[in-house]
C-alpha cells in the first residue's frame, strides 16, 4: 500500500498547472472561457490519476450498479436507473464528418446536445419503419450503456450489440434492444451501438473510401476499451455480437486483423453469409452510381456537405434500390455493406480463398424460418402453384442451380397429377430453400471453415422465437411451430413481452449460456444439454427451444458449396 503522504504530493503535483486559475474571484464574474478552461483542466488531471493502473481503482471505480455517476477517463458519466439493478449511460462515442472517417471523442457527452442523461440518441438517418423510433440526426454515433449491480464486486466481461437492419435500417433503441435483462442475467456489460447507415456510412462519393461504417465499430470498440474499466468493466473479455447485418458486421470484423486486438469472442445471429462482401469492382460502381445522383461533383467538398440530410438519404435509398441492376453481385437485401478492400478488410473469409489461421471463439445461430418473412411478404400469388416453383428458383438462382435444386431430394414438390399438386403451396419450399441458401447452409459452410483452421466455433438453431414487430403483419410468421428473421432478439434480450413458459425457458438457457461463453469462450453450463463444437464436417448443430441436433439435409458440404455455389461463389469476392 502506498502511503498516504505520496497521494498528497502527487494530488498537489497534478494540481499545479491549474493553480493560476484558482484566483479568488467571485463566480459570478468568472467568464464561460475560464469556467472551461478550469473545468477542461479538472478532467485532465481525473483523467491522468485513472490513466494509473494503481490509482485508477481508488480514484475511478465506482459501484456503477448503485450510482447513476462514474468517473471515466473522459471525464464524468452521468446515467440513470434502467431498473433497480441496472444503470444505464448514453453517451457519444464518436465524431465524424460526412463521409470521413470517425474519431473518438475526447471528453464524455451525452448525445446531439442532451442536457437530460434519461434522453435517448438519435438514430442515424434512415426511412420510417418498425425497426426505429427515434428521430434522426447525422450526429449519430452513440451507444447505450447497461452496467448491472453486479458490477460493483469485481471486473466482468463486455457485450457489444451490433444492431441489424439490412445496414439501412436501425439503431439502439430499437424494439426489444433494451439490455437491462441481458445485463444483468449474463452478468456482464451490454453496450448497444449505433453506426452509420446506407450511404452515409458504405459508401463515400468525396474520396471513394470503403467501410466507414465498419471503422464506426472499430471506434466503438476503442471507446470501450477506455471506459470500461471506470464501470468495472474488463476490456480484455469484451464479446461482440449482432443480428442479421449486425451478424454480418461481427463477420467483417473478424476478417480485420485492425480489429482483433479489440474483443475477444463473436457471436452471429442470423448472418445472411450467401451473399459474402461486398468486392471492390461492385463498391466502386455503386459509389459511381450515387455519385452520378448527387447534384455536385464529387471533388467539391463544400457542395457534397451542403446537400440536406433528407436529400442524401433519398439518395441512398435509390442507390439501394438499384445497387442490384448496377452489380448483380450485390444482391437485392444488403447491397450496401463491408466490402473485401484488402487493407482493412483482408479476407473474404468464405469458400473462394484461402481461408486465414484464426484463433477466436465464436457462436453461430441461425432460426427455423430464416426466409420466412421475405418469402411469404414478397412473393406472389398467394398460394403459389407448384407448378411455379421451377420459374420462381429460376428467377433467383439461374438456369443451371435451379436445375440441380430441382432435380435433387431436398426440396420436393408435388407431380402434375398427384393428389396434393392443386392444393400444394410452393411457398413452403421456397421458404425451405432461401433459409438453407442464405442463412444456414452458408452459416454452416463458415462454421467448417473456421473450425478446420484453428477456431473453437458452436452452431445453433432457433426452434422456438417471438415474433418481432417487423413480423406481426405476416400470416407465416405469427402462426404457432414458426421462427422468422429477427425473432430470436426477444429471446436472447429477455424483452419478450408476456412471455410463454417455451419462450422463458428458452431466454433463461440462452442468457446462462452467452453468460458461460463471455467469460471462458464456451457455451456450456450446468443444466443444460451438452453443446458440441464443429469437429471436422461435422456442426453439431444444436436444436435451440427444443432438443438434440439439427439434421443436415442439404447442408452437407457436397450440396451447398459444391453442387450449387453460393452467390458469392457466382459473382466471385
Amino acid at each position: 500500500m502506498l502511503a498516504p503522504t505520496f497521494f498528497i504530493h502527487f494530488l498537489l503535483l497534478v494540481s499545479l498547472p491549474f493553480t493560476t486559475l484558482a484566483i479568488p474571484t467571485p463566480s459570478a464574474s468568472i467568464n464561460a472561457g475560464t469556467k472551461k478552461s478550469i473545468g477542461s483542466g479538472l478532467q485532465n488531471v481525473w483523467s491522468l490519476l485513472c490513466d494509473i493502473k494503481i490509482l485508477n481503482k481508488i480514484f475511478c471505480s465506482s459501484k456503477a450498479g448503485n450510482s447513476a455517476t462514474v468517473l471515466t477517463p473522459l471525464g464524468l458519466a452521468t446515467g440513470v436507473a434502467d431498473t433497480s439493478t441496472v444503470a444505464r449511460f448514453v453517451v457519444k462515442y464518436a465524431n465524424a464528418g460526412r463521409w470521413q472517417q470517425s474519431t473518438m471523442v475526447t471528453t464524455w457527452q451525452l448525445p446531439n446536445g442532451a442536457t437530460d442523461p434519461s434522453s435517448m440518441p438519435s438514430a442515424c438517418p434512415q426511412p420510417p419503419s418498425a425497426e426505429n423510433s427515434s428521430p434522426t440526426d447525422e450526429d449519430c454515433l452513440s451507444m447505450i450503456i447497461y452496467v448491472p449491480a453486479s458490477a460493483a464486486a469485481g471486473s466482468i466481461p463486455a457485450l457489444m450489440w451490433i444492431h441489424g437492419g439490412s445496414f439501412i435500417l436501425g439503431s439502439a433503441t430499437g424494439p426489444g434492444l433494451d439490455g437491462a435483462a441481458l445485463a444483468t442475467a449474463t452478468n456482464s456489460i451490454v453496450a448497444v451501438i449505433q453506426y452509420r447507415l446506407g450511404a452515409f456510412g458504405f459508401l463515400s462519393p468525396s474520396n471513394g473510401q470503403a467501410n466507414l461504417a465498419v471503422r464506426d465499430t472499430m471506434m466503438a470498440l476503442q471507446f470501450l476499451h477506455k471506459v470500461l474499466p471506470s464501470f468495472n468493466g474488463n476490456p480484455n473479455k469484451i464479446t461482440i455480437a449482432g443480428q442479421s447485418s449486425g451478424a454480418s458486421m461481427v463477420r467483417a470484423l473478424l476478417a480485420t486483423p485492425s480489429a482483433s486486438s479489440l474483443f475477444n469472442n463473436a457471436i452471429l445471429q442470423s448472418d445472411p453469409m450467401d451473399f459474402g462482401f461486398l468486392s471492390p469492382g461492385a463498391f466502386q460502381s455503386i459509389n459511381n452510381f450515387l455519385i452520378n445522383q448527387l447534384p455536385c461533383s464529387s471533388s467539391n467538398t463544400t457542395c457534397l456537405n451542403n446537400i440536406s440530410t433528407d436529400d442524401v438519404l433519398q439518395f441512398s435509398l435509390q442507390t439501394f434500390g438499384a445497387a442490384v441492376s448496377v452489380d448483380a453481385s450485390a444482391g437485392t437485401f444488403e447491397p450496401l455493406r463491408p466490402v473485401h478492400d484488402g487493407s482493412l478488410i483482408t479476407n473474404a473469409m468464405d469458400l473462394t480463398t484461402s481461408f486465414p489461421s484464426v484463433n477466436k471463439k465464436i457462436l453461430i445461430s441461425t432460426v427455423l424460418d430464416e426466409a420466412g418473412s421475405a418469402i411469404f411478404e414478397t412473393v406472389d400469388p398467394d398460394p403459389v402453384p407448384a407448378s411455379d416453383f421451377f420459374a420462381n428458383v429460376n428467377a433467383t438462382l439461374g438456369e443451371s442451380r435451379t436445375t440441380t435444386v430441382v432435380n435433387s431430394p431436398f426440396y420436393p414438390v408435388p407431380s402434375p397429377g398427384s393428389a396434393d399438386f392443386s392444393t400444394f403451396d410452393a411457398r413452403t419450399q421456397l421458404e425451405n430453400l432461401g433459409t438453407d441458401q442464405i442463412w444456414r447452409c452458408a452459416n454452416w459452410a463458415f462454421a467448417r471453415l473456421w473450425a478446420a483452421h484453428g477456431g473453437a466455433v458452436y452452431v445453433g438453431e432457433y426452434v422456438v422465437g417471438a415474433t418481432y414487430p417487423d413480423n406481426a403483419d405476416i400470416d407465416f410468421c405469427t402462426q404457432g411451430g414458426t421462427v422468422c428473421h429477427e425473432d430470436d432478439i426477444e429471446i436472447v434480450f429477455g424483452t419478450v413481452p408476456s412471455p410463454t413458459s417455451a419462450q422463458a425457458s428458452l431466454t433463461a438457457q440462452m442468457q446462462a449460456r452467452y453468460k458461460s461463453f463471455m467469460a471462458n469462450g464456451n457455451p456450456n453450463t450446468a443444466g443444460q444439454a451438452y453443446w458440441s463444437p464443429v469437429s471436422g464436417s461435422n456442426v453439431n448443430a444444436l436444436v435451440l427451444g427444443g432438443t438434440g441436433t439439427v439434421a443436415v439435409g442439404a447442408c452437407t458440404p457436397s450440396f451447398w458449396g459444391q453442387a450449387v455455389p453460393f452467390d458469392y461463389q457466382v459473382f466471385g469476392a
